[in-house]
């Protein structure tokens, strides 16, 4: 076999440039994290009051550091080729492109849902923790950078973004028309989520379920039933809904009607009106000036006294527990009185024939 050209080609290598290319490019490598961490300690220390900053700085911190061994490949490269590498290929188009990829990539990490900047929006149009528009904010602003940064690079190496552009408007109406109902979902969400009538972990009720919210997209929104069945229902036909929220109640109602028979005096009666009214008053977990006891009504088999109130926790188990405790003081209440509950009776009239009258 023929070796001649390769040992010409050994012959031609010039050693001395490449040792020291070589040795640009492990300099850089050795120092990049030296240089990121003397940097970020002196931005840190520097703006230490300015917690916008820092964040931005360590969004930034790993695309700097390859950042940094760009540009010590690119040194070593240009040091070694001279010249001679335009004729092979355009290291400045490399170098471009791999720089807007990096700058991407920082601003990829500063669009985070968590980033400052987001949460200063979130802060300033009072969005709170459970709001999914910080979320949304952060995909939408993520995407729109990986596109820019394709977009630019093509550009850089000559490729015509028109025909993408108009094949992503024929595609964009092509999709509409295929998927309008989640797109009417998409939007309900969006409506759903900046009106707020409720957010995670708020108990509603519509005409159609009742239960606890466990999450909110913008195409559905998943609900946990009190029989522990989660259901997920789209966002178009929860919007048009009636939606009732039990979570932002400031107080719970507590209404029932005592029964007690048709033979009770009305004086016993008068006073487990005002005995009840007095105890409800008077109970802090009752809410003031909601107390209604009153003798409102006259039944076929009984006589109904009338019991309302709210209590200050909205809770439903704390509701149910105050109604326990109310229902045993009304019982203590009876039987001091002696006043009987009613019990469903029924009357009988039997009335007997006449007699007929005898014949003269």
């Amino acid at each position: 076999m023929n070796f001649d050209w390769l040992i010409q080609w050994y012959y031609n290598i010039r050693w001395i440039d490449l040792l020291v290319s070589i040795g640009i490019l492990l300099l850089f490598l050795a120092f990049r994290k030296l240089f990121t961490r003397y940097l970020f300690a002196f931005v840190i220390g520097r703006f230490k009051e300015h917690p916008a900053l820092i964040r931005w700085a360590q969004a930034f911190e790993k695309p700097l550091q390859y950042f940094f061994i760009l540009i010590g490949t690119y040194l070593a490269l240009r040091y070694f080729m001279h010249e001679q590498w335009s004729f092979v290929i355009d290291v400045n188009k490399i170098y471009r492109s791999i720089s807007i990829a990096l700058l991407g990539w920082g601003l990829y990490n500063v669009s985070a849902a968590s980033s400052i900047l987001l949460e200063g929006a979130g802060r300033r149009f009072g969005l709170d923790a459970s709001s999914m528009i910080i979320p949304f904010l952060s995909k939408v602003v993520r995407f729109i950078i990986i596109l820019l940064v394709v977009t630019i690079v093509g550009a850089e190496w000559g490729f015509s973004i028109n025909g993408v552009v108009a094949g992503m408007g024929l595609g964009s109406l092509a999709i509409a028309l295929a998927a309008q109902e989640s797109l009417s979902n998409v939007i309900a969400g969006i409506i759903i989520i900046l009106e707020k009538p409720f957010s995670k972990g708020d108990w509603i009720s519509t005409p159609d379920i009742e239960g606890i919210v466990e999450d909110i997209t913008f195409r559905s929104s998943k609900i946990r039933t009190f029989t522990d069945a989660l259901v997920i229902v789209p966002n178009s036909k929860l919007a048009a809904s009636a939606i009732t929220n039990g979570s932002q109640m400031g107080k719970r109602k507590i209404f029932f009607n005592i029964k007690v028979s048709l033979h009770t005096p009305g004086d016993r009666i008068k006073r487990v009106v005002t005995r009840l009214t007095e105890h409800l008053e008077q109970d802090e977990a009752v809410a003031p000036g909601t107390v209604m006891v009153k003798f409102n009504e006259f039944y076929e088999s009984s006589l109904g006294i009338m019991v309302q109130c709210f209590t200050r926790s909205p809770g439903w188990g704390d509701n149910l527990e105050y109604r326990q405790q109310l229902n045993l003081y009304v019982m203590q209440i009876l039987e001091e009185e002696d006043v009987k509950l009613a019990y469903p009776t029924q009357r009988v009239l039997v009335q007997e024939p006449e007699t007929g009258l005898g014949q003269a």
